[in-house]
């Protein structure tokens, strides 16, 4: 009896060793795949997860009315300046939502009887723009938007050359101070240098006489950082 003991403890001893050597695989673990690296989509869509952005620019804006005494239709230059923020929808899509709050000079330059006037409309303006950033390399992308904007009349005046008067652009005979429509354009960035150009369409109507229309329409250069 003892002898059998001593046989079967001493066959668990030589097994043990067996079992515990490294390198060997263990059937009880289960394979965890390697996670994908964020690097990855990186290096093929530039757009970061989010970012945040300054703006500055000149513009050229106009009013299109029926009403020829509201018309101006020559094109007025104008300032804008403002803030962006967006974030890329996916890691593997490159398309950005952008909103922003800008300050934008408007307006626009007519004639009447031989009599010039100008409209100046001070708006502050909020965007929402969906992007598509196509890299070209992997610092420099092509960025083309669209959306639509909504603005509210902050200031500006109506000038009357003829009589040398002014008044307020926002009064009973003016215009109405809240404009919405649509923006399209295009944007290039290089690195954290941003800069693009687009177009604002008009088409809330922001005159007064509910017989006419008139509508805003601004042309925009604009250049900047992003974050």
């Amino acid at each position: 009896m003892k002898k059998t003991i001593t046989a079967i403890l001493f066959s668990i001893a030589l097994t043990t060793p067996l079992q515990a050597q490294p390198g060997r695989p263990d059937s009880r673990r289960h394979y965890i795949p390697p996670r994908p690296s964020y690097n990855h989509y990186h290096r093929d869509y530039a757009a970061a997860d989010a970012y945040f952005g300054m703006r500055l620019g000149l513009s050229a804006a106009t009013v299109r009315s029926d009403d020829r005494y509201l018309d101006g239709s020559t094109p007025q230059a104008g300032f804008n300046a403002g803030v962006v923020a967006g974030f890329q929808v996916a890691p593997a899509v490159p398309i950005c939502l952008e909103t922003g709050l800008y300050y934008i000079e408007k307006g626009g330059k007519g004639s009447l009887d031989g009599r010039d006037f100008t409209y100046s409309l001070n708006y502050i303006e909020l965007p929402f723009l969906m992007k598509y950033c196509a890299n070209i390399t992997a610092d420099f992308s092509v960025q083309p938007f669209a959306g639509a904007f909504a603005a509210v009349g902050v200031g500006g005046k109506m000038k009357d050359f003829g009589s040398r008067q002014a008044y307020s652009a926002y009064d009973d005979e003016g215009f109405r101070r809240l404009d919405a429509g649509l923006r399209i354009g295009c944007g290039i960035q290089f690195a954290h240098l941003y800069a693009e150009m687009g177009y604002d369409i008009g088409l809330a109507n922001i005159s007064r006489d509910y017989f006419d229309d008139a509508h805003t329409g601004c042309f925009f250069v604009t250049a900047g950082l992003n974050f």
